[in-house]
């Protein structure tokens, strides 16, 4: 049961699906979103007149396939609430957000660039009884919330690992690599971490938790790898057999895709070395509107974060272990040090790193 109240809306002066028609054009031209939708409030009132529609406008990282059941779950308790739904890369939003686009939510995987936010003032206070009692790990400040732990994995093609031992360790997927060029050549992808915040959040985890990370850069620059932009991309491409290996794609993106695909095309492994662990996050952005509509989503987010089963939700819930002070298996930590490599010069040292590993000639 969450903790949702009703309220009196705006009453919209243009038919609802023109108005928010209109408001998605304007969006789609100044944001470059990736995904769009408007779902229409579903109450009527009494007497069969609509005394008005209020719009929840949700910025978000997360494909709309992935979070449309929220959003069902979420009108079936605040029905008088229409929410148009926007999806965007992690950097795209976060520059929205600064920009002071009036989104009343914004959901990003890229923890880091989320606390930024909050933490130069882009986010406003929140508090309820449902984010009280959320982990002290999973929020910061009543500025922002986490209702996700999700493990970075790796995908990869049953067929091109045919006859080979399947890696369980950085050290032993760089050995595969390197062994086998035959196999991965223009067959490996990986996140474009000058253009994807989730790529560069993990990859700037992992310089700072294993040495093996730059190494197996490199071997993966040596095959001509295919850079990405998000998770799903990568899966796909993974299932049909033009990449062999998918580096750090989400694993709930992964888990859902091989319960839809009961094939075995493609293999989920995780890294017993280290693993990322990302906490998706929410915050109401100080340029909001609907302040109580955008309290009562992040409401409903803390309540399934602490759910105790999976369910039906694409989602996974917090887990129930916090971030670990040496490189392990916890989430990473939601705080200031998440900050350390967004600084101009420490990013710029890092993206050049980087592309002289990758983009070898």
């Amino acid at each position: 049961m969450y903790h949702l109240g009703f309220a009196t809306g705006l009453t919209l002066t243009l038919p609802l699906a023109l108005t928010l028609a209109l408001t998605g054009m304007a969006q789609a031209a100044e944001l470059e979103l990736e995904d769009h939708r408007v779902f229409p409030a579903l109450r009527v009132a009494t007497g069969g007149m609509d005394t008005g529609t209020r719009v929840l406008r949700v910025a978000s990282t997360t494909d709309l396939d992935v979070f449309e059941p929220y959003i069902a779950a979420f009108q079936a308790a605040r029905p008088e609430i229409a929410v148009d739904y926007s999806v965007l890369s992690s950097s795209n939003l976060h520059r929205a957000i600064r920009d002071g686009v009036a989104f009343d939510l914004a959901m990003s995987s890229a923890m880091d660039l989320q606390f930024q936010l909050a933490n130069d003032g882009f986010a406003q206070p929140f508090s309820s009884a449902a984010t009280e009692a959320l982990p002290d790990w999973a929020r910061w400040r009543d500025l922002i919330f986490a209702f996700t732990t999700e493990p970075a994995v790796v995908a990869i093609h049953s067929a091109s690992f045919e006859g080979l031992d399947l890696p369980a360790t950085r050290q032993e997927l760089i050995a595969v690599l390197r062994d086998h060029p035959e196999r991965f050549v223009g067959a490996v992808g990986t996140y474009d971490v000058r253009e994807s915040g989730l790529g560069y959040l993990f990859a700037t985890q992992e310089d700072r938790s294993t040495d093996a990370y730059w190494r197996l850069n490199e071997v993966m620059g040596r095959l001509g790898p295919q850079l990405y932009c998000c998770s799903l991309q990568m899966i796909e491409d993974v299932a049909e057999g033009r990449l062999a290996v998918a580096y750090n794609v989400l694993g709930s993106y992964a888990e859902d895709w091989l319960d839809e695909d009961q094939s075995g095309r493609m293999q989920i492994l995780t890294m017993q070395d280290f693993s990322n662990v990302m906490l998706r996050t929410v915050i109401i952005p100080t340029t909001a509107r609907q302040i109580e509509a955008a309290g009562a989503m992040v409401d409903m987010l803390a309540d399934l974060g602490m759910r105790e089963l999976q369910g039906d939700w694409a989602l996974p819930a917090l887990s129930h272990s916090g971030p670990r002070e040496d490189a392990g298996f916890g989430p990473i930590r939601l705080g200031p040090g998440l900050m350390a490599y967004l600084d101009p010069l420490n990013r710029r040292t890092f993206l050049t790193e980087w592309e002289n590993a990758m983009e070898q000639r």
